[in-house]
């Protein structure tokens, strides 16, 4: 590989990656508003219609920790295009897709070829970049990661109401199609050392039925009542067999398909710990606050995206300077501070109510922003820094998939305890009302105008709205302590964080 490379139009280079990582990014969220539609328009069920998202999830899990062994098989460059042009084909497969079994199966496509664009993008950024502004390239890409899925609702709700559902897939089309031809042109001359592995059968067959069935567990544990299904149980037994084999497998192994003994370097270690835990209560909170808009606040699907999308304009506006002067700073510490602004920010939003405006809550979306600007970049440089170059593409699929796969966590455990906890409030708020307390009597005649039934169906709406709102305080406060736990962990890593990875170019295939 040549540690030196640089492409000749450095900005057209970072354009073509990045463009490729927002359509990629974007395409995990853009279709979960479009679903009702897809649904009616392909003639199946809601639960049906979900699997285009479990699909999507469970593919893209799999194909994630096997980025390093692709990358040393065929190299960074031509993987990073292979994987954008099938990509953009599987796009445009899901946009003429004519029955929901199509549909799903060409998302499972699509999610699978998907599952190495966002590690190689990181691992190419950093390689073209000097050592000295290899900061800037991964606080850019930080804000694509934050910025897409924010987008991907509004846009999709966009395209779905003005125009029809296959084109949330169709514009995928010109995009990868550019992106891939940019990143080829500016980046063919890049000599890359390509050997063949061997292919670890064992880890790759434990790795697709553990991962499967746990994102299955997850996708579908609350829709089925977890483990009270037997469907639930099986899959989480099947995973967890499929799981603990293909860790002996891949520790043991010496030509292993996922390369677990990246978990030897500490920073690796911690900064990985890190990134699962604070995205996975990053995730919650961007999960549940549209959630909690749409059905408490009833507001629309788009006046919900338009509240929840000033979370973007800190990362948008502050990602230069982050880039730019972070490596000035002790990174544990900024990380520490982006944590303490996330910490209060779900504060905050433990003290809303059912009557807060959209003003206040744009307001924190605003604040929290801030903490996701000084999150991502400074994460992702403690956990490649102590990692050698040719490790780094291993390394940044690694991280990626147990980010992702916390992600999933975080969705399943967010959406029970929200709704099971609103069970418990429930229950609470209305064990004093029987027919036998001439005070509840009251309130319900008062609430009904005389009318006790409409009274009862009043004050039912309410409670219900009650319950929901305190579950929904009471997850936002466990998060903010969370987030201030994390900045303990943080500072397990030891400086300095540039050392390797600044010595040659962060995506060799060795």
């Amino acid at each position: 590989m040549s540690p030196s490379y640089r492409p000749p139009s450095l900005w057209l280079c970072t354009l073509g990656l990045t463009l490729a990582t927002f359509m990629q990014v974007l395409d995990t969220t853009i279709a979960n508003v479009s679903l009702p539609t897809i649904a009616g328009n392909l003639g199946v069920s809601s639960d049906q219609s979900t699997w285009v998202i479990t699909a999507f999830a469970v593919s893209n899990a799999i194909a994630l920790p096997l980025t390093g062994w692709l990358s040393r098989r065929f190299g960074e460059v031509k993987l990073f295009v292979a994987a954008t042009l099938f990509f953009t084909f599987a796009s445009f497969l899901c946009g003429i897709a004519q029955s929901m079994g199509m549909l799903v199966g060409f998302r499972a496509l699509q999610g699978f070829v998907a599952g190495p664009m966002y590690p190689i993008t990181q691992a190419l950024l950093i390689s073209i970049y000097p050592p000295n502004k290899r900061g800037q390239a991964l606080a850019l890409l930080a804000t694509v990661t934050v910025v897409a899925p924010i987008a991907g609702p509004i846009l999709g709700g966009w395209i779905t109401d003005d125009y029809s559902w296959p084109w949330i897939f169709f514009i995928n089309v010109p995009i990868g199609i550019f992106a891939s031809w940019v990143v080829w042109n500016q980046m063919k001359a890049r000599t890359e050392q390509t050997h063949r592995p061997k292919m670890d059968y064992v880890g790759l067959i434990t790795l697709v039925i553990g991962v499967g069935a746990l994102q299955l567990v997850l996708d579908k544990g609350n829709e089925e009542d977890w483990f009270a299904s037997n469907f639930i149980v099986i899959a989480s037994i099947i995973s967890a067999i499929a799981l603990a084999i293909f860790v002996i497998w891949e520790l043991t192994d010496d030509e292993p398909i996922v390369n677990l003994r990246l978990f030897r370097h500490r920073n690796f270690a911690s900064g990985t710990v890190v990134l699962m835990l604070a995205y996975g209560a990053f995730f919650a909170g961007g999960l549940l606050v549209p959630q909690w808009l749409q059905t408490q606040l009833h507001y629309t699907a788009l006046w919900s995206g338009i509240a929840s999308s000033w979370i973007g304009v800190f990362p948008v506006l502050l990602t230069p300077f982050v880039g730019k002067y972070a490596n000035r700073f002790d990174l544990r510490a900024l990380a520490s501070l982006a944590f303490f602004t996330l910490a209060m920010t779900s504060f905050m939003r433990s003290g809303f109510t059912t009557v807060v405006d959209f003003k206040h809550v744009s307001y924190v979306q605003l604040i929290q922003g801030i903490g996701v600007a000084f999150f991502f970049m400074p994460v992702l440089t403690i956990l490649l820094s102590d990692l050698k170059p040719h490790e780094i593409a291993g390394g940044s699929g690694l991280a990626t998939f147990l980010r992702t796969l916390a992600g999933s966590f975080s969705a399943s455990i967010t959406t029970y305890l929200w709704s099971n906890r609103a069970v418990v409030h429930h229950a609470h708020m209305t064990e004093n009302i029987t027919p036998y307390n001439p005070i509840a009597n009251h309130a319900l005649d008062a609430m009904g105008h005389g009318n006790l039934q409409a009274g009862a169906a009043a004050l039912e709406r309410t409670i219900i709205q009650q319950a929901y709102q305190i579950s929904f305080n009471e997850i936002f406060h466990g998060l903010g302590w969370m987030f201030l736990a994390l900045i303990l962990v943080v500072f397990i890593a030891k400086p300095p964080f540039t050392s390797k990875a600044a010595g040659g170019a962060a995506a060799g295939a060795h």
